[in-house]
């Protein structure tokens, strides 16, 4: 599978989704019926220390279109600053890929209570 690059902002308080389509090299979408996943950020990729974990959602698992989230209540206690994540899939096979990674900016809200 082809690894996405998807930087992300997310303002400390707030919802956050986002909602992503998988596509092979050649454009086609991945089927991800049957699949499981997991998703953390953490400071930076050597890190053991998980800062936070994504909720994921296959929203149409056989047109490869998922959802990333994080409540408010997880977002608040996130300092602002520079993180990195990744998405991993599970096959029901037990084959395990990254399928998505990127750069998180957290910023501080001026409103967030």
């Amino acid at each position: 599978m082809t690894v996405y690059v998807n930087n992300i902002i997310i303002n400390a308080g707030e919802d956050f989704s986002q909602t992503l389509t998988l596509t092979d090299s050649l454009g086609s979408n991945i089927d991800l019926t049957g699949y499981a996943s997991s998703s953390y950020i953490r400071k930076h990729p050597e890190s053991s220390n998980v800062v936070a974990g994504f909720g994921v959602s296959f929203v149409t698992p056989a047109s490869g279109i998922i959802q990333i989230s994080l409540a408010s209540t997880i977002t608040q206690d996130i300092p602002e600053g520079r993180y990195v994540y990744d998405l991993m899939t599970t096959s029901g096979a037990g084959i395990k890929n990254v399928v998505l990674e990127g750069n998180i900016l957290v910023r501080a809200g001026i409103t967030t209570t």
